[in-house]
């Protein structure tokens, strides 16, 4: 075989990804644009607006609203990372992303939504400490305890599990992903090699990142109710329960679709099913967040409101 021989070149450069559009008709393409960045906007402002509350605000100075603003720069960053490159190819002039930048985004990717799931767990045992320990609260739920567990949760989710994969090897110069993002099991299906440790190590991670978490917060709720079903007064149970609602939507939905994508079975999956399934955490939650937790909590509604309003009062002449 030559030295010019097309297939032999192809071998010899760098491995490029494109991600699969979500359709060929450009009506169809250009309205999915328009309603995805919708979304994106909806969430960038939503969030930002929740950050911007919790830190201009001093009643909102408490470790349950800390972690709030925390688990909305985190979905800030999150999308950032995912949303533009996939905006950018929606439509049918696709943009190769080389292996460098497909593992950058994929470690992103994966190092926010783990401590994403770590964040929520560390909010359930705040929930907890709030009703079962509440003379206790404010000597146990120090500035110092918050900040360290912040950044616990970040350093748990900076694992090694992008630099395994892409020490697979994948044939060919440039492989077409059936998904919008650089996620870790259709990457896994495009190598040319036998991944059945790198699946093993996947769904350890899995565990780890999903089980793990999802059952402390499910035994932080178990004494979350049983204390919550002592209180005498009909009001005070419906405020305990009111506190403790919010997270519980969140945490349903963010575990249940995470855990649908990392923990079924490959055989059991495909990968239409995955690419829609990352569409609710990639855009639902992150969007439902500051919706939930302002809709249902009158203090962040507060602190907007009068944030608006004294803007508003400032503008006047």
């Amino acid at each position: 075989m030559s030295s010019s021989d097309p297939l032999q070149l192809n071998q010899c450069l760098p491995t490029e990804f494109v991600f699969q559009v979500f359709t060929n008709s450009p009506t169809i393409q250009a309205l999915l644009f328009c309603f995805f960045l919708l979304l994106y906007v909806m969430i960038l402002c939503g969030n930002t607006a929740i950050v911007w509350a919790v830190f201009t605000h001093s009643s909102l100075h408490t470790p349950m609203y800390f972690f709030l603003s925390n688990l909305s720069f985190l979905e800030i960053c999150y999308t950032t990372t995912l949303v533009p490159l996939m905006l950018s190819n929606i439509f049918d002039n696709r943009k190769p992303i080389p292996l460098a930048g497909c593992g950058v985004q994929m470690f992103f990717f994966v190092t926010l939504g783990g401590t994403d799931c770590f964040l929520l767990a560390v909010m359930a045992y705040d929930r907890y400490v709030a009703i079962c320990h509440p003379l206790h609260y404010t000597l146990i739920m120090t500035q110092r305890l918050c900040i360290q567990m912040v950044v616990g949760s970040l350093s748990l989710a900076l694992f090694l599990l992008t630099a395994l994969i892409f020490t697979l090897p994948f044939c060919g110069h440039r492989r077409e992903i059936n998904h919008f993002l650089c996620d870790v099991p259709p990457v896994l299906r495009l190598a040319c090699a036998d991944t059945r440790v790198h699946q093993a190590v996947l769904y350890v991670v899995g565990i780890l990142v999903l089980t793990v978490p999802f059952l402390l917060i499910c035994i932080s709720y178990v004494f979350i109710t049983t204390t919550i079903l002592r209180i005498r007064s009909a009001e005070g149970r419906r405020r305990a329960f009111s506190t403790c609602s919010s997270h519980l939507t969140v945490v349903l939905l963010q575990y249940g679709c995470c855990s649908l994508v990392y923990l079924r079975p490959r055989s059991s999956t495909s990968e239409d099913e995955d690419r829609q399934i990352a569409l609710v955490y990639t855009f639902v939650t992150p969007l439902l967040n500051p919706l939930i937790y302002t809709l249902r909590n009158k203090d962040v509604k507060g602190a907007l409101k009068k944030s608006m309003s004294s803007k508003a009062a400032s503008e006047t002449p």
